[in-house]
């Protein structure tokens, strides 16, 4: 059973050379960090860690300390494994850089040599038992996936005049974006690739808006990822050549305060419009700065999460269930 399950991931997911076409990045689809799983991928709209590099590098520069993270996730019932290590730099006048690696590797895949039945026909592979296939592997091999970006933003706050009532709503506008360079290995052959991301951030208090103390703030995102066309080129005899699609996101999320409970609480939605377009619905409580708690919903999949701050360390969590199995993400921040 677990190599039919090998063999199915890689038909599937990791997507082999000779299977060209619209699935080539979908090892990129899986997400980066581990809070933005935890609420069902619904982060464009936030993008306020460093998996902002993935979901929105427009957030990157609303992130005003320097930050470390890594993640690190067994996926496919344990036969995958999932990491993620991003490093965000503020600059000075609002810009923020960041750079950001991840990697998928399935190990140990079983791997069969048939060249022995070259020159047989169906009659000889049938007829005679040493041309049967014996089911024994005759070693196995790994397959890798790297992704690795370069990210810059730039924060812009202006204020605009609505016309009513005299006064200007202030917005926040984060304006970025990233290049990445993508490594797929598959036994002995490579292929390669780049392509570019952007994204947009904006902020704005809803208390100005609504001329109501209480009311927390509107953030919307959006993601234009593999926006000139990404194609990775294999060094195979026939060149063969995968192209990634252009993919757009786009995300609304309100965060509300609620002082009496020293708490904060964030709705989320987002949609992918590729593959005939995904919803994604996050939930996220915080309380005091110190714990959160998470649900998420998407393509009938469901996700919850937690974090703990422990001396200025953020410890995150996340479950996301999927057809093949429940994951595990274990994730950890380090602002300075």
């Amino acid at each position: 059973m677990k190599k039919i399950i090998i063999l199915s991931l890689l038909a599937c997911i990791m997507v082999l050379p000779v299977y060209a076409g619209k699935y080539a990045g979908d090892f990129m689809m899986i997400g980066a960090g581990v809070r933005a799983l935890g609420m069902g991928g619904a982060f464009a709209s936030l993008a306020d860690d460093g998996s902002a590099i993935y979901w929105n590098s427009g957030g990157l520069s609303q992130i005003r300390d320097s930050e470390v993270s890594a993640m690190h996730a067994f996926l496919y019932k344990n036969l995958a494994s999932y990491d993620h290590l991003s490093y965000v730099q503020p600059l000075p006048n609002d810009v923020s850089i960041a750079f950001n690696i991840t990697s998928l590797t399935v190990s140990d895949i079983p791997r069969f040599d048939e060249r022995y039945l070259i020159g047989t026909n169906v009659d000889e592979r049938i007829n005679n038992i040493a041309n049967h296939l014996p089911g024994i592997p005759d070693g196995t091999f790994r397959s890798t996936d790297n992704l690795y970006q370069f990210a810059f933003s730039k924060n812009i706050k202006f204020g605009a005049n609505m016309g009513w009532q005299f006064f200007e709503v202030p917005f926040e506008l984060g304006l970025g974006g990233n290049v990445k360079f993508i490594q797929r290995k598959i036994m002995d052959n490579l292929g390669t690739g780049t392509g570019f991301d952007l994204g947009l951030k904006l902020r704005t208090d809803l208390a100005v808006i609504f001329d109501e103390e209480s009311l927390g703030d509107l953030h919307f995102g959006m993601n234009f990822q593999d926006v000139a066309g990404t194609t990775i080129s294999w060094d195979t005899n026939s060149e063969m050549k995968d192209e990634v699609l252009f993919n757009t996101k786009v995300g609304v999320a309100v965060e509300q305060p609620i002082p009496n409970l020293k708490s904060t609480v964030i709705l989320a939605y987002d949609y992918d419009y590729i593959y005939n377009g995904t919803s994604h619905y996050g939930l996220d409580w915080g309380y005091d700065d110190r714990a959160n708690l998470r649900l998420g919903y998407y393509d009938t999949n469901l996700s919850c999460g937690a974090s703990l701050k422990v001396y200025g360390v953020f410890l995150d969590y996340a479950l996301i269930t999927n057809p093949i199995g429940i994951s595990n993400r274990l994730g950890l921040r380090v602002r300075f």
